[in-house]
């Protein structure tokens, strides 16, 4: 059996630092989704032109996701962590006026700040939580992710108990943007500088000069890492459409109330964070593969029910094992990803998973709203059942228990955190 590493006081505070700011993130994320019957409302538009506005934040996602990975190779991850913060700060801030003013434009410009921030300061912490994973030698990216999801817990509590009360969305996310920033200088001065810099280090100034264009490209002939793309879409279509139109497919599609989509969102965080939390023992037990082929079963037999129970309180219930099922999907693909490469190709294979992964999350999804105008919402998740039983269908890609580092290395909770 492999001797676990000791894992230092400068490794402690580098993973601590990631662990808070995916947290931060995911109270922003969540405080923006649980608000946004409200900011619809206050916009006063349809569905589709609901779709519209959110595509403001499918943009900068995108554009932030696609040079993420070139960045890091090009400059290291701090830097790159450092700028998306900024601009999800000023996002916050962006989307807060917007919704104050009830400027439709406003909240798709805050939106396309924000989605820039996250899309490049996401790729970046895959890419430091592989590093963190491979020097401690043992999973760290479900717990990351799971603090992401613990943040969206408290981001829909809040979000919950302030539409309850009605307080003004935008004071809202301007205190979450005040929030944000503060985690943000603490966990950019404890990110060692220079991870996933490795083309730079190495030499190779050809492929450190095309910013890993090049690298990211070349990945993507490994057919194995193709189906583990295709897999972590489909998961991560999955995660991003009960973040993007939870609330509202309770509201519209099942009639309960604005406060009781936002409680739904809740449950669906709560059970997102419950699976990323206990994960760790049963990717050791029983592999990537096993893991993913049952999350997607459970995660589609929950979408499923929420599409065709005619029961709103059936449907709420079945939120829980959506997120179960989702939970683990994302980062147990981009760890997989990573494995069995050296360090350098470890971060444009995991940087090219991540750029698939966040494309469904934050593009996918808002494309459901022009479908769901011409069948509702509810019926427009059938593209999210069909996905997920896509990916269950083709998780053999991913590593075996025999094949897994991290089943020769003892797991416990305190370890994790």
């Amino acid at each position: 059996m492999k001797v676990t590493p000791t894992v230092d006081a400068r490794t402690r505070r580098w993973r601590a630092a990631l662990f808070l700011f995916m947290l931060a993130i995911g109270v922003s994320m969540a405080s923006w989704v649980a608000r946004t019957p409200g900011v619809r409302d206050a916009l006063d538009v349809s569905t589709g032109a609901m779709g519209l506005v959110l595509f403001g934040l499918s943009i900068g996602s995108m554009a932030g996701v696609l040079v993420s990975g070139g960045l890091v190779r090009r400059h290291g991850g701090r830097p790159v962590i450092a700028l998306g913060a900024g601009l999800i700060v000023a996002g916050l801030l962006g989307v807060a006026g917007g919704a104050a003013l009830e400027v439709s434009g406003g909240v798709f410009g805050g939106l396309a700040l924000f989605g820039a921030g996250m899309g490049l300061a996401e790729v970046a912490f895959n890419i430091e939580g592989a590093a963190v994973e491979r020097t401690v030698g043992r999973p760290v990216l479900p717990v990351l992710h799971g603090c992401f999801s613990l943040g969206t817990v408290v981001g829909a509590l809040l979000g919950m108990g302030l539409t309850a009360v009605r307080f003004p969305v935008g004071w809202h996310l301007a205190a979450v943007a005040v929030a944000v920033a503060s985690a943000a200088v603490w966990t950019v001065r404890a990110v060692p500088p220079g991870t996933g810099r490795e083309a730079a280090d190495s030499g190779d100034g050809e492929r450190a000069a095309s910013g890993g264009w090049r690298a990211q490209v070349e990945v993507w002939r490994d057919r194995r890492l193709v189906l583990i793309g295709l897999i972590v879409l489909a998961m991560a279509f999955a995660e991003g459409s009960a973040n993007d139109w939870l609330p509202l497919l309770m509201v519209d599609g099942h009639g309960t109330s604005a406060t009781a989509g936002s409680l739904t969102f809740l449950l669906f965080a709560v059970a997102m964070t419950t699976g990323r939390f206990t994960g760790g023992p049963l990717l050791v037990r029983y592999g990537p593969a096993a893991v993913v082929r049952a999350s997607a079963v459970v995660a589609a037999a929950g979408v499923a029910l929420v599409v065709f129970s005619s029961s709103a309180l059936l449907a709420g219930a079945a939120v829980v094992l959506w997120g179960l099922g989702a939970s683990l999907g994302f980062p147990v693909t981009v760890s997989a990803a990573g494995e069995g490469a050296g360090a350098r190709d470890a971060s444009a294979r995991v940087a090219a998973v991540s750029t698939a992964g966040y494309a469904a999350f934050l593009v996918g999804p808002p494309s459901l709203g022009f479908l769901a105008d011409h069948v509702g919402l509810r019926s427009a998740m059938i593209v999210v059942l069909v996905l997920l039983a896509g990916a269950a269908l083709i998780t053999g890609a991913l590593p075996r228990p025999a094949a897994s580092p991290m089943e020769e290395v003892p797991a416990s909770h305190s370890d994790l955190v």
